[in-house]
């Protein structure tokens, strides 16, 4: 077996992996920093790819299977993820391939009967969570990514918090948006500060948005944001919820967003199965739209800080003078 390690996929090689996948119930979604190609001569025998701290891409030629090849790409992929700095690493995969990945030190987070979450890390998501504070009383809680934190995060935050003895808001901790997870999250606790029972924390790379779920296994590729919305529900109910004492989650209206909209109808459904109530804030407005982070990254593009400052709290329009834009 010869083993290729490629940056970039082009050419021949990228029709032979292409096809490779296809023909392993696989769609590619987009190209992957970096793919592992495992041959026999000219015969693809197995692949893999990695994205960031995320393995994807991971098949065997069916002739093949049960020779260690999954366990030989794994290797290589994981010499290259701690070469770029990933010291916990994840993995998407259909449920019933949970045994083939336990032997090689993958460990289930979380599932539907869809997907499955596995993390390098064993109880990587308990330990995760010990380390953060909680308190001893019922809480709510409210998940949020505030790309960047306005006055409508804000109304919603400050509303929850009127309703509960307890409100821990958890700000999405993946660096995907337009500001880093570091910026938003101090947005966030700047702009909350003076609220005394809110606790602002990350999520940890545990609940992620649907910019980054995987859908290439998925058979049906349209059911992909419920199955998203399922799996971080799974995620929430059995690990959150019981370590902060989670009995109401707090979402704002979406009127903007279909996808938020089905996302909120999926926890409106799901949740009081698990004793957690939903609880939707109408959105706050501002000259008769509903104010969103768009509308704010939109006006810091156009340079117009009078939109700026009318949209977001003191707080987050000093940060942002301060760390972006001074």
């Amino acid at each position: 077996m010869e083993l290729e390690l490629l940056t970039a996929l082009r050419g021949k090689k990228r029709d032979i992996w292409e096809q490779f996948l296809l023909s392993s119930g696989i769609t590619p979604e987009e190209l992957p920093e970096k793919t592992v190609l495992l041959w026999d001569g000219n015969v693809l025998a197995a692949t893999g790819s990695l994205q960031g701290n995320l393995f994807k891409y991971l098949a065997t030629e069916p002739l093949y299977q049960g020779q260690g090849l999954l366990a030989t790409v794994l290797t290589a992929l994981r010499q290259e993820a701690f070469l770029a700095g990933h010291r916990h690493l994840f993995l998407y995969t259909k449920p019933q391939n949970e045994p083939l990945f336990l032997p090689l030190l993958f460990y289930p987070v979380a599932s539907t009967d869809k997907v499955l979450l596995m993390e390098d890390h064993k109880n990587g998501i308990q330990s995760f969570l010990d380390s953060l504070p909680s308190s001893s009383i019922d809480s709510s809680a409210i998940v949020m990514n505030c790309d960047p934190f306005t006055l409508g995060h804000r109304y919603l935050i400050e509303t929850a918090a009127k309703e509960s003895e307890h409100l821990y808001v958890f700000v999405l901790s993946e660096d995907k948006g337009y500001f880093s997870a570091e910026d938003r999250l101090n947005m966030v606790k700047l702009g909350t500060k003076d609220l005394p029972n809110v606790t602002v924390l990350p999520t940890g790379p545990y609940l992620i948005s649907s910019a980054t779920f995987p859908t290439y296994f998925l058979k049906d590729r349209d059911s992909a944001e419920t199955i998203h919305c399922q799996l971080d529900i799974a995620v929430f109910t059995r690990y959150y919820a019981p370590k902060f004492r989670i009995t109401r989650r707090y979402v704002g209206t979406e009127p903007l967003s279909a996808m938020t909209a089905q996302y909120n109808a999926v926890l409106a459904d799901a949740l009081p199965r698990h004793g957690i109530t939903l609880t939707q804030i109408p959105r706050k407005e501002a000259d008769g739209s509903p104010i969103s982070a768009s509308r704010v990254r939109k006006a810091l593009s156009a340079n117009d800080w009078d939109t700026v400052r009318s949209l977001v709290p003191s707080t987050t329009f000093r940060y942002l003078r301060r760390n972006h834009y001074d």
